[in-house]
């Protein structure tokens, strides 16, 4: 059997409304909004007595989704918001956007900052990491088509 789809990728955050007002800016649309707790989420995540907050954010083209979760107990444990694109685990998320410049410019509105560069990938891509809200790595990416 073949994995059908990649459902969602999920970031613990500490403001949950921050959170989500940035990746709407970015261009997802807010599904749902929901409280997370009882014995089967303890079962499931291995922590028992958890209670969570969750936004699904989908992308426009319905393909994707971010689960952005913010815990209210037990608390959170580890920090790897300020970790180096090096790090092991958890990197970063790529988004394909219209317009780097402007998609940047707006962000940067909401306090986003270049973590490096802005650079051209052959004929390409332009691409840059930015941090986002609470230090999230995020990825963009502007596919490059000749003029005709």
């Amino acid at each position: 059997m073949a994995v059908r789809r990649m459902d969602n990728v999920g970031i613990v955050v500490e403001d949950l409304d921050a959170a989500i007002e940035f990746f709407i800016d970015l261009g997802l649309e807010l599904e749902g909004r929901a409280p997370i707790e009882g014995d089967w989420a303890g079962r499931v995540t291995g922590l028992r007595d958890m209670r969570v907050e969750i936004a699904m954010l989908r992308t426009p083209d319905g393909h994707s989704r971010l689960e952005l979760s913010r815990f209210l107990a037990p608390a959170v444990v580890a920090d790897h918001r300020g970790a180096p694109v090096n790090a092991l685990g958890y990197l970063r998320v790529m988004f394909a956007v219209d317009d780097i410049d402007e998609t940047v410019a707006r962000l940067g509105n909401r306090g986003a900052k270049l973590v490096g560069e802005m650079v051209q990938y052959a004929d390409a891509y332009r691409l840059c990491y930015i941090r986002g809200p609470e230090g999230i790595l995020i990825g963009l990416a502007q596919e490059l088509r000749p003029m005709t």
